[in-house]
């Protein structure tokens, strides 16, 4: 083993740490954190080696509560950045962190593109079925019919899928997870970064506060772990998993990962990105500084 490789495995380098947070008690919020901080050192990767993105919503405080590198941004907009991050330094290990509204509502064009892109970022959706920083609005998962103060008469639009579009659009990598089951969730995150292309993990978390619907016990009663019969690179199997929602056809819920095919990356496909990373192909300052002068 290389002087680097024992480095890079020196598990004081590679222990995470995480903050106070603003989240109210027992949110599934937590549940993800703490599998997201156990895939980093269990994965031995550096946090100076990682950028976590998020944009707004509890959700997407996710970096401003663990150690690495951070970009909050604006409402939806944390994957561009993420993507750009990535394409400017494929160096770095980048995750996203939002929530069904931040990432499928306000962020959902986004999402779209960044599947059929299929740039090498992790993205971890938490997916309570409703905005829970401003108060209980139906999000775009809410069920059909979710009675909230804004929505009296119930939600009335179709809910969202995501994983079932990630995989009409092409993702290689799709994932569904339950804040609640932990040792499961932090494996499903440890294949996720793994995987070399965009990967999707739609996490089921709770949300205490504002959700009185899909609760602990409303996913404990469904969920299911996909059993050893499940052939994740099957699509019509992936996809029959993840049409799968309440108890239709008594099967529950199934979690796990549902698809996981190599495809070809954003990166392998680019002429110019074929040269190696943004961050390395010799921009120089008087480059940087007309590039700036010119959107003065």
């Amino acid at each position: 083993m290389s002087q680097s490789n024992v480095q890079e495995m020196n598990p004081n380098k590679t222990s995470y740490t995480t903050y106070n947070t603003a989240w109210c008690p027992g949110c599934g919020d937590f549940g993800i954190l703490s599998s997201l901080k156990n895939a980093l050192q269990d994965l031995q990767l550096d946090p100076h080696k990682i950028i976590f993105a998020g944009g707004i919503g509890q959700a997407a405080k996710t970096p401003q509560y663990i150690s690495g590198n951070r970009f909050c941004g604006l409402h939806g907009r944390s994957i561009p950045a993420a993507v750009a991050a990535k394409i400017a330094n494929d160096n770095l290990t980048v995750i996203v962190n939002t929530g069904d509204g931040d990432g499928f509502g306000e962020g959902g064009n986004h999402f779209l593109a960044a599947v059929r892109r299929n740039v090498n970022i992790t993205h971890f959706a938490h997916d309570n079925q409703v905005y829970g920083l401003t108060l209980g609005q139906a999000s775009p998962t809410s069920l059909h019919g979710y009675v909230t103060g804004s929505q009296p008469y119930g939600y009335l639009s179709i809910p969202f899928n995501p994983v079932v579009t990630a995989l009409i659009l092409g993702a290689g990598f799709v994932a569904r997870g339950f804040a609640g089951d932990q040792e499961q969730l932090t494996e499903l995150m440890k294949a996720a970064i793994r995987f070399d292309g965009y990967a999707l993990v739609d996490i089921f978390q709770p949300c205490v506060s504002f959700n009185k619907v899909n609760t602990y016990s409303w996913y404990q009663e469904r969920v299911r772990p996909l059993g050893e019969e499940h052939d994740p690179t099957d699509f019509e199997q992936a996809l029959k998993a993840a049409l799968t929602f309440e108890e239709a056809d008594g099967a529950g819920i199934p979690t796990g990962i549902l698809y996981n095919v190599e495809k070809p990356t954003y990166w392998e496909q680019h002429e110019v990105l074929q040269r190696g990373p943004l961050l390395k192909q010799g921009a120089t300052k008087e480059f940087i500084q007309e590039q700036i002068n010119k959107l003065a």
